[in-house]
């Protein structure tokens, strides 16, 4: 089975590469609502800053000591910010750093699961990541020329690299904790793929259980210890992304709330104003800009 299908079907995935070349010094990155960062190194070496980095933000290829504020990036790498982060690169102006930057979309903010469970940064060799080779000599082989369709052709590429980094860090263990470490357990995976799919259904913790193949009690247990939530608290807040997801393409409210398991839409309104802070309404006001 494909664990990301019923979450790329939901939420929509895009990249914009907005930078292409060598850096010399510094720059700094700035947070946007919504919005992460994903840079490729490609050649020379940067020093990655940014406020409090501890070991448990980074993975674990990254660094070894805590505490630190700087890491110095020597070899072809993925530095990714899955979340809004401000951050400063610096290349030594002699030598440069070549570069390929963008800016990463999951769709509905921060609202995807696989955001909320993935690290503060990830910073990880190029040649750790199997089956890139083909792929990034064309993404590069992209970046760096000047031809019709440039854009389109990297913005696929580096959504395409960004799927190959998520299959990583799941077949790899990279993630200890959230939806990445119980999709890395085969039998929540089967509970939480049942979630995924049909948010509709009227989900117990016991047929849960049953899709795990475990016990009511030591399902609970594990996935509480795995992914982080309770099952029906995971439930909960997939119920709602999708919801948001939905109410962002324009169905109306009372259409929204019987396909994420909800009788009414005063029901879903109050699950979603405790999830999210405010009204449907309030919180579609506020993607307005």
């Amino acid at each position: 089975m494909d664990q990301f299908s019923p979450i790329f079907s939901r939420f929509t995935l895009s990249a914009r590469v907005f930078y292409t070349g060598t850096l010399c010094g510094a720059t700094q990155f700035e947070k946007r609502p919504g919005i992460g960062h994903l840079h490729l190194l490609h050649k020379g070496c940067l020093t990655v800053s940014k406020p409090n980095i501890l070991k448990s933000s980074v993975s674990k290829q990254a660094i070894s000591k805590q505490g630190i504020q700087s890491i110095e990036v020597t070899e072809p790498s993925v530095i990714f910010y899955p979340r809004p982060f401000e951050h400063r690169f610096r290349a030594k102006r002699q030598q440069g750093a070549e570069l390929v930057c963008a800016e990463i979309d999951f769709g509905v903010g921060m609202g995807n699961p696989l955001v909320s469970s993935l690290p503060e940064v990830m910073i990880i060799p190029l040649q750790k990541i199997t089956g890139l080779k083909t792929l990034l000599e064309l993404l590069f082989d992209e970046a760096f020329a000047n031809r019709y369709g440039r854009q389109a052709a990297v913005d696929r590429l580096t959504e395409y690299f960004l799927v190959l980094l998520l299959r990583y860090a799941i077949d790899t263990n990279l993630i200890s904790v959230g939806v990445f470490a119980g999709l890395s357990d085969p039998r929540l995976a089967k509970a939480i793929n049942a979630m995924h799919e049909k948010p509709e259904y009227l989900w117990s913790l016991e047929n849960l259980a049953d899709k795990a193949n475990m016990s009511r009690t030591r399902f609970a247990v594990n996935f509480k210890q795995i992914v982080g939530v309770t099952p029906l608290d995971y439930l909960t807040g997939w119920r709602v992304s999708v919801a948001q997801t939905l109410l962002k393409r324009g169905q109306p409210l009372k259409m929204v709330a019987p396909n994420v398991g909800y009788g009414s839409a005063i029901a879903l309104t109050r699950v979603f104003n405790k999830r999210v802070g405010m009204s449907p309404v309030k919180w579609l006001e506020s993607l307005i800009v």
